[in-house]
C-alpha cells in the first residue's frame, strides 16, 4: 500500500467513503430531531468550522498501482465547544487545553499503520498550532463484543453506521494516550503535546513496540508452518 495523509479540505469531501459523509454522530446535536440530509448536515459542519478554526480533519489515500486513489481512513477532531456530542459522555468535560479527536478510524480490513499515521498527522498539525494536548472519548469495549444496551447508546441514528463512531481505547493507548477519567465503558484519553515534540517520541516508541510485535507474530507463523501445524485453529492443535 502506497499511503499518503493529507488535511481535509472541502473540495475532498466528496472523495471520502458514503458511510463517513453521512454519519453525523459528533456533529449534531442529540436532540431527537429527524435528520433528512446528514451528508448535507456533515458538510456544513466541516465548512463552518473549518472557516473559523482551520483545518479539522486528515485523510488517507491509498495509492494504487493502476494509478487510481481512494480515500482509506480519517481522523477527525476540533475545540471541544464545536462538537455537540460532548456532554453527553459521563466523562466530559474535555480539559480546557485540550482539542478533542472525535474519531480516527480505516477501511475494514486493512493495516493498524494506516490509524497510526492519521494520529500522528493529527498531532503534528496540533503541534504547530500550538495546542497543548488533544483528549478522545474511547471505547474500552471491542466493537465485536458491545452487548446491545451499549451499542443503543452509541446508536449513529438515520446515518447507520455499521460500527460506532468511537476509537479504540487499546489503541490509543498504545498511540501513548493515557487515561484521564476512567469509565467502564467510555474512559476519556488524554496526550499531552506541550512538551516540544516530546509526544513524537512515544509515539514512534509505541510504533516500535507494535511493529516487533509484528515480527514476532511473522516469526512464530513460518516456526508452525515448518512444522506443519500452521492450519490448526488456536486451540484446537493436537485435536481430532
Amino acid at each position: 500500500m502506497a499511503l499518503t495523509i493529507v488535511p481535509l479540505t472541502l473540495g475532498g469531501f466528496d472523495d471520502l467513503p458514503r458511510h463517513i459523509r453521512r454519519c453525523v454522530y459528533w456533529e449534531v446535536a442529540p436532540d431527537g430531531e429527524t435528520l433528512t440530509d446528514t451528508e448535507f448536515d456533515k458538510e456544513a459542519w466541516l465548512s463552518m468550522l473549518m472557516l473559523e478554526w482551520g483545518s479539522c480533519g486528515q485523510v488517507a489515500i491509498d495509492h494504487a498501482v493502476d494509478g487510481t486513489e481512494r480515500v482509506v481512513g480519517v481522523a477527525f477532531y476540533a475545540p471541544p465547544r464545536s462538537v455537540p456530542r460532548v456532554g453527553d459522555f459521563p466523562t466530559a468535560p474535555v480539559s480546557p487545553d485540550a482539542v478533542l479527536l472525535t474519531w480516527v478510524g480505516s477501511e475494514p480490513g486493512l493495516d493498524v499503520r494506516v490509524k497510526e499515521e492519521l494520529v500522528t498527522a493529527v498531532c503534528t498539525d496540533l503541534v504547530r498550532r500550538g495546542v497543548r494536548a488533544v483528549e478522545a472519548f474511547a471505547l474500552l469495549t471491542p466493537v465485536g463484543m458491545l452487548t446491545e444496551d451499549v451499542v443503543a447508546q452509541i446508536d449513529c441514528g438515520p446515518c447507520g453506521c455499521k460500527t460506532p463512531p468511537l476509537t479504540d481505547a487499546d489503541f490509543l493507548e498504545q498511540m501513548g494516550f493515557e487515561t484521564v477519567a476512567p469509565h467502564h465503558r467510555f474512559p476519556r484519553l488524554r496526550l499531552e503535546l506541550s512538551e516540544g515534540l516530546g509526544w513524537k517520541a512515544g509515539v514512534e516508541h509505541a510504533l516500535e513496540q507494535l511493529l516487533a510485535a509484528g515480527a514476532a507474530e511473522a516469526a512464530l507463523r513460518t516456526a508452525l508452518e515448518g512444522t506443519g501445524d500452521a492450519a490448526a485453529p488456536v486451540g484446537r492443535a493436537g485435536q481430532d
